[in-house]
């Protein structure tokens, strides 16, 4: 299989010195291609290598193909319309021109006659049939933005698809057309993701880590199953590697006392010997020289052991996990937790975003609202934590309650981690404060940074910190999207603490693998 994109002995350090990629050697062919990895790891500092927007310090990258780019940061710019986001503005001026009889003989010769109804087809894949390319970028959503740049890219048909997190603004509906689409595509693909069904429609994943890159083949199931026993395994022999450090020392020890009472004794018995000097010399030579191979094979033990162990090491990945366990709400079963009566919402002058709307949640059962983007999800999770207020009906709440949005606006971008979290939780000391955020990795000098200076997916964890191991703990968490910017191992580390939390949940996700890890039993349907 040809290769259409090559990676040879690739280096790059960032600006601070850190070393993210080290002589890393990768080819992408007509597979399609999961990249995952701890988030900082390199995988947008790999994607910007690739496309040439940064320069390695050592190694080469070798292009041998097309390549068609999804960003994960999409902005139309302004007065852009849909054929922008296509990538086909010019291309279907020029057929316009030609079919108006204003072409010029170049426009004649470039014309792509089939390019109109590819597009109509990769729209329609795409979950987007119709959609008029004079229609104003602005007037999309996110999600439908992304979705009209993925089916330009499939229209152009290039040799490798990157694609940035393609699926994070996306809805349940729209993420599953985007992983049928790429379960469809014929090319190669580069995918960069931490959505898990979309990994599943993988042909392998490529895990960037601190040690380089690890390919494992088929999708994310066998990965992660592989994944599990390749660090069990690591974290065996470096169990053993460093039984055998502390046992070789033990040994060395011992073997260093008996000596040393030989010697002893060796000495008593020259002092009271009547042999000849020479011959109690030649005792005391031939027992140092016996002293001294003891040594040097001890030595060179522990040195071997000691290399075996820092071997082990490596193969250990030397990264702080994120791990915590929330504090107990105290929540009774049965206690009225939260109640929607006959309740609608609507914007002065606006139409209702919702009316009629009635549910309960009692003790510490776990709801996901689920449903299209735009059918008021956001609007009812903060109804249901009071920053707004029903037009018609009512709201009742009957346990203190945190909520996190996707934006975690809670945080004010001038202040630092311990000041959020203090603001957010008066009575915490500033002990408190450090202890809180260090459970969240933020530990030592990490909880004095500004929120301003923090990653999305840092920002997310800074958040989580303050509203779960605060004053007081909820009775009643209630998430918008807590996964969009977390990596594999992050998402794991929230779903096993909330696994673990004895509160009710309110859940807004569009992640299934997400709500079902959580318990998520019940469903508002919007």
């Amino acid at each position: 299989m040809p290769a259409f994109l090559t990676l040879d002995s690739l280096n790059y350090a960032a600006p601070d010195g850190r070393r993210l990629l080290d002589n890393l050697t990768l080819a992408f062919g007509a597979e399609r291609t999961g990249l995952v990895g701890r988030n900082g790891v390199g995988k947008t500092t790999l994607v910007r290598l690739i496309l040439g927007e940064l320069q390695p310090s050592g190694g080469s990258v070798s292009v041998r193909g097309r390549l068609g780019v999804l960003r994960q940061a999409l902005a139309p710019p302004p007065g852009a319309a849909v054929a922008d986001l296509l990538g086909a503005a010019e291309a279907l001026a020029r057929l316009r021109r030609v079919e108006a009889g204003q072409g010029t003989d170049d426009d004649l010769a470039q014309a792509d006659w089939t390019l109109e109804p590819r597009l109509e087809a990769a729209l329609a894949d795409v979950g987007l049939p119709g959609l008029d390319p004079d229609r104003p970028a602005a007037t999309l959503s996110g999600g439908q933005a992304t979705r009209a740049a993925l089916a330009g890219l499939i229209a152009a048909r290039p040799d490798l698809l990157i694609l940035d997190e393609p699926t994070n603004n996306l809805d349940a509906e729209a993420r599953a057309l985007v992983a049928d689409v790429l379960g469809r595509w014929k090319g190669g693909a580069i995918v960069v993701s931490h959505d898990r069904a979309l990994l599943r429609r993988m042909d392998r994943i490529v895990e960037l880590t601190s040690l380089g890159a690890e390919v494992h083949g088929d999708g994310y199931d066998l990965y992660a199953e592989r994944k599990a026993e390749a660090e069990a395994a690591a974290r065996r022999a470096l169990a053993d590697a460093a039984k055998d450090v502390a046992r070789v020392a033990r040994e060395a020890q011992v073997a260093a006392e008996r000596k040393a009472r030989r010697d002893a004794a060796g000495r008593r018995s020259r002092m009271g010997s009547s042999d000849p000097k020479i011959l109690l010399d030649f005792r005391a030579e031939r027992a140092e020289a016996s002293g001294g191979r003891q040594t040097r094979l001890a030595d060179r033990l522990k040195a071997d052991a000691a290399q075996a162990l820092e071997a082990a090491k490596a193969r250990v990945e030397r990264v702080r996990r994120l791990a915590f366990d929330l504090p107990p709400s105290g929540l009774a079963a049965g206690k009225a937790v939260l109640a929607f009566e006959d309740v609608g919402f609507a914007r002065p002058g606006g139409t209702p975003v919702l009316s009629g709307l009635s549910f309960g949640i009692a003790g510490p059962e776990r709801a996901a609202v689920t449903g299209p983007n735009g059918a008021g999800k956001t609007t009812l999770i903060r109804l249901a934590a009071g920053d707004l207020e029903p037009t018609a009906g009512r709201v009742v709440r009957g346990v203190p309650a945190a909520f996190l949005d996707q934006q975690t606006a809670l945080l004010r971008d001038d202040e630092t981690l311990v000041e959020a979290f203090r603001r957010l939780n008066p009575r915490a000391t500033e002990n408190a404060a450090r202890a809180a955020l260090a459970r969240f990795l933020f530990r030592n000098v990490a909880a004095d940074k500004t929120v301003s200076a923090l990653s999305g997916g840092e920002r997310l964890r800074a958040a989580l910190a303050c509203v779960l191991l605060g004053d007081r703990p909820p009775g009643l968490l209630i998430l918008d999207e807590p996964t969009n910017h977390l990596d594999l191992d992050s998402i794991g580390a929230v779903e096993a603490a909330l696994r673990g939390y004895d509160g009710a949940l309110l859940v807004v996700s569009h992640d299934a693998d997400f709500l079902e890890a959580v318990g998520v039993v019940r469903e508002v349907r919007l």
